[in-house]
């Protein structure tokens, strides 16, 4: 199996280790992430606006407390990009919408409250989509300025792939974290919905909208939705299961769903090559692989996803009304043309097919339990191929559509390569057992090396 191993990853944990023995200091990894910033920046074009005066205020303050053997918490010093739907009370935020240019909000969204309590850097905002579903904005792939960086966290996935921090938040409402950290070689988690906290994250579905993490490695990317989710907590859900200060200890899994749905009729010779190659090591090292080619129950359940999954693009546009209604009678045409289709189709929602669809998503995840019943969760791409050459195109959302519509935790590790870009697997569990999907992601990046 070609493994991917990128040669930019900046890992946070790695460096604390460092800080705790007094061999290195938060200020002087934010130092070297500025200077890979200074250099990459003008092609990768990451950063909407940078923080440099405030992050190194704040990642000398954390210098101090490591001398003083006092850290604030286990992300004490880690530089972090904030994709620029998320509030910060010291940055614009500024959606990629020419309507919000310079809009300013009075207080931290509730993740970077978080994790900035917990002393975490904040070294400024990255690009986004606009509002997350409309037009690209201007960054490339981390590893080919020609390719696409995926979207909507396009410049958190870039920014971490490139090595200019080894954190980044995105978000993610179909696919939105775990495409882009596919296309730039890094580990993406969207966790269940609800177990990190949204608050002050501009909205486009209520229930569809995930907080995502990106970053360098498994352990860093645990360690900030950890703090995030224990920092603060999101009233009303539970907190993130297994949340520490690393992630899991590895758990060989025993059993595994492969799941064929229709992304698979998308794919490329190459893609699927490297998929096979990756599904033969788990063979080869003990793990049962289960399939529609030798169980009914999952054919069956992949006829059931494929005939509801376009379900969610109804419950996304209803519940894109508000705000998106007033911001399209407001600005017009300032609103890109996605969210004002979106906005027309609406009109045809009716609240008795909108309870017909959460119904049916209920039911749909009650199926997706009854045949996990046993396993150790789902295998399967995160994305049709590596990065497309095509700005205006971030992706297709096939993949990813599934597991974002039920709510259920995924991650995209950074396991395989052709022609030497990145290309992620999807690592996919059930809602509320994120600790146990992690703990088995974390054999497979330890195995497969």
């Amino acid at each position: 199996m070609q493994r991917w191993n990128n040669p930019n990853a900046v890992s946070f944990t790695a460096a604390r280790t460092r800080f705790l023995d007094g061999t290195d200091t938060p200020r002087d990894l934010l130092e070297r992430c500025l200077a890979t910033i200074e250099a990459r920046e003008p092609v990768l074009k990451a950063w909407v606006v940078l923080d440099l005066a405030g992050a190194r205020k704040a990642a000398d303050a954390s210098s101090a407390r490591y001398r003083d053997r006092r850290p604030l918490s286990p992300v004490d010093g880690c530089p972090l990009g904030v994709k620029d739907i998320i509030a910060t009370a010291d940055l614009p935020t500024q959606m990629n919408s020419p309507a919000f240019a310079g809009w300013q909000a009075h207080c931290d969204a509730a993740p970077v409250h978080a994790m900035r309590a917990g002393g975490a850097v904040i070294v400024g905002k990255t690009v986004t989509t606009e509002f997350a579903v409309g037009y690209s904005g201007p960054t490339t792939n981390a590893f080919d300025p020609q390719r696409t960086p995926g979207g909507s966290s396009s410049g958190s996935a870039a920014s971490v792939g490139a090595g200019m921090v080894p954190v980044a938040f995105g978000t993610q409402t179909q696919g939105s974290t775990i495409r882009p950290a596919s296309f730039n070689g890094t580990v993406g988690f969207k966790p269940t919905l609800g177990a990190l906290p949204l608050g002050g994250v501009h909205p486009l579905s209520h229930t569809l909208d995930h907080l995502g993490v990106i970053g360098a490695t498994l352990d860093d990317v645990w360690c900030a939705a950890s703090q995030t989710s224990l920092g603060l907590g999101n009233p009303g859900h539970r907190f993130l299961t297994g949340a520490a200060a690393s992630a899991p200890a590895p758990v060989k899994p025993r059993r595994l769903i492969h799941l064929h749905t229709r992304g698979w009729t998308e794919i490329d010779a190459a893609t699927a090559a490297a998929f096979a190659t990756f599904t033969a090591a788990l063979v080869e090292r003990g793990v049962r692989i289960i399939s529609r080619d030798n169980d009914r129950r999952v054919a069956q359940l992949e006829a059931k996803l494929d005939a509801w999954v376009n379900e969610g693009l109804e419950i996304l546009a209803y519940e894109m009304r508000w705000p998106y209604e007033a911001y399209v009678a407001r600005h017009g045409t300032l609103i890109g043309e996605r969210i004002r289709n979106f906005m027309q189709h609406a009109q045809s929602i009716t609240p008795a097919h909108y309870e017909r669809l959460l119904a049916a998503r209920a039911a749909m995840q009650a199926e997706v339990r009854s045949v996990a019943a046993g396993t150790d969760g789902f295998i399967t791409l995160p994305c049709s191929s590596i990065a497309p050459k095509d700005f205006q195109f971030t992706g297709s959302r096939t993949f990813l559509a599934y597991w974002s519509g039920l709510g259920f935790p995924t991650f995209s590790l950074p396991l395989l390569a052709i022609d030497g870009m990145p290309l992620g697997v999807q690592w996919m569990g059930l809602d509320h057992e994120d600790g146990k999907l992690a703990a088995t992601a974390h054999w497979c990046l330890r195995e497969l090396v």
